[in-house]
C-alpha cells in the first residue's frame, strides 16, 4: 500500500500556535517503524492548472504571490511563506498521488490532507487548499481522457467537522457524492449543505456513532443503486476522539477503529478503490492523535491485502479469509 507524505516540506508557524504540525512527522516515523508494509512516498508538487479545477485562478494566484489581505490569511489561520504555500501544494499532490494509487492497486493514502474547509476562492479553518476537490476532479479528467467514460465519486467525510468547502465545490455536481458526519455544535458554525449530511451532539460516544455511521452509509448506497462511485475519498479525521481538545464527541480509541473497520470493509466488500486522507486530530497528548491514525493506518493496509488481484476474486472473499 502506498502512502504519501509532505512533513518535511516545513510550514514554519510562531511560538506558542496551536496547530499540532508535529504530529504528520510522528505519524510518519510510526508507520516506518511499525507498518512497513506501507510504502511511504514523497508527495509530488501540484500545479496552477490542477489547483485551478477546483479553486478560482485569482486565489491560487493570490496564495502563490502572497498577495491575499489580512481577513483572507487570518481565515486561513497561518501565517503567509513561501515554504506554506509549497507545503499545501505538497499536501495536495499527496491526495492526487494517492488517488492515482488507489485507482491501481484499492488503497492508498495521504499522511495529511482533509483539508475540507477550503473553498474555490478563500481558504479556512487550518485549510489553503482543499486537496479532496482537486483529486477528485483531476482524476475524473484523467479517467475521461483515457477510459472515454464518466468516473463518479464519492467522499465519505469523518472529521469531526463538517467538510463545508468540500460541500459547496461540489454543491451542483451531480458526479460527486459529499457525505459528511460532524458535530451538530462544532466549526464551522454557518454549514453548507452536503448531499448527506449527518449531526451529531455534543459528548456522542461509541453505539450512537457508529449507529449514525452505519445509516449513513446504507443511505449513501442506496442512493447509487444505479451507478456506484468508482472511487471514494475518504477523510478519517481523529478528532471525534475523547482525547481530542476541538472534538466535543467522546468516541474511544476502539470506537474509532471500529469506524475505520466499517468504511474499508464497505469499500472492499464492493471493489471500490479508497483513496484515505487523515483530516483533523488535536488530541491531548497529540500521541492519542497519533495512536489513532495507526489504527486507521492498520485498517487501511488489512484491506489492501485483501484487494482483489485474480480474475474471478471478489474484494470481499479476500475480506472474509481475514476475518472481516
Amino acid at each position: 500500500m502506498q502512502a504519501f507524505y509532505s512533513d518535511h516540506f516545513v510550514l514554519p508557524l510562531p511560538a506558542g500556535h496551536r496547530f499540532p504540525m508535529d504530529k504528520y512527522r510522528l505519524l510518519r516515523d510510526r508507520l516506518a517503524a511499525e507498518l512497513p508494509q506501507v510504502r511511504l512516498q514523497v508527495a509530488p508538487a501540484t500545479s496552477d492548472g490542477e489547483l485551478s479545477l477546483a479553486h478560482e485562478p485569482a486565489y491560487v494566484q493570490a496564495v502563490a504571490e502572497g498577495s491575499l489581505d489580512a481577513a483572507q490569511q487570518r481565515e486561513i489561520g497561518f501565517p503567509w511563506s513561501a515554504a506554506m504555500v509549497e507545503r499545501s501544494r505538497r499536501s495536495v499532490g499527496a491526495s492526487i498521488g494517492a488517488a492515482r494509487a488507489a485507482l491501481a492497486e484499492g488503497v492508498a493514502a495521504n499522511l495529511a490532507g482533509g483539508t475540507h474547509h477550503a473553498r474555490a476562492d478563500r481558504g479556512s479553518g487550518f485549510c489553503v487548499f482543499n486537496d479532496i476537490a482537486v483529486a477528485a476532479r483531476l482524476m475524473q479528467a484523467e479517467w475521461q481522457r483515457r477510459h472515454r467514460a464518466l468516473l463518479r465519486v464519492a467522499v465519505i467525510d469523518l472529521d469531526v467537522h463538517q467538510g463545508n468547502g468540500t460541500a459547496a465545490i461540489f454543491r451542483d455536481d451531480p458526479t460527486v457524492f459529499t457525505l459528511s458526519l460532524h458535530g451538530a455544535n462544532n466549526f464551522p458554525f454557518r454549514k453548507e449543505t452536503s448531499d448527506l449530511d449527518v449531526e451529531l451532539p455534543d459528548g456522542c460516544r461509541d453505539e450512537p456513532y457508529l449507529d449514525a455511521l452505519e445509516g449513513a452509509l446504507t443511505t449513501m448506497w442506496a442512493r447509487h443503486r444505479e451507478g456506484p462511485p468508482g472511487l471514494v475519498f475518504y477523510l478519517a479525521g481523529a478528532d471525534p476522539l475523547a482525547a481530542d481538545r476541538l472534538g466535543r464527541l467522546k468516541l474511544s480509541a476502539a470506537g474509532l477503529a471500529e469506524r475505520d473497520r466499517r468504511v474499508f470493509a464497505a469499500c472492499a466488500g464492493r471493489g471500490i478503490p479508497v483513496a484515505l486522507s487523515m483530516g483533523g486530530g488535536y488530541g491531548e497528548p497529540i500521541e492519542a492523535t497519533v495512536d489513532a491514525q495507526m489504527g486507521t493506518y492498520r485498517a487501511a493496509l488489512q484491506a489492501s491485502v485483501a484487494w482483489p488481484s485474480r480474475p474471478g476474486q471478489t474484494a470481499g472473499d479476500g475480506l472474509h479469509k481475514l476475518g472481516w
